[in-house]
């Protein structure tokens, strides 16, 4: 199963799931705190906490549980989704 901790306002959270489209990946989104970097506020305290579990507060972070993978950064997610999904 594909998690995506994430925010609607983000450009780089929008560019991840624009992949996930095209690839016709199901995944779960969760929505831990609004854009505007580090400190944005928190909506959800249970998945913002599972957010910075991975050891940053920072969004898109993906979590393929299936591959026990774990990764934050955009463009990085973008290619691992290709490489493994595509």
């Amino acid at each position: 199963m594909l998690e995506l901790y994430q925010s609607e306002g983000c450009p780089h959270s929008a560019k991840v799931r624009k992949k996930l489209s095209e690839l016709g990946v199901s995944y779960v989104a969760h929505n831990p705190r609004l854009p505007g970097g580090e400190g944005g506020d928190v909506t959800n305290e249970t998945t913002y906490d599972e957010l910075i579990g991975g050891g940053e507060d920072e969004i898109p972070y993906l979590v393929d549980t299936d591959r026990e993978v774990r990764m934050y950064e955009s463009d990085d997610i973008v290619e691992y989704l290709e490489i493994t999904y595509g």
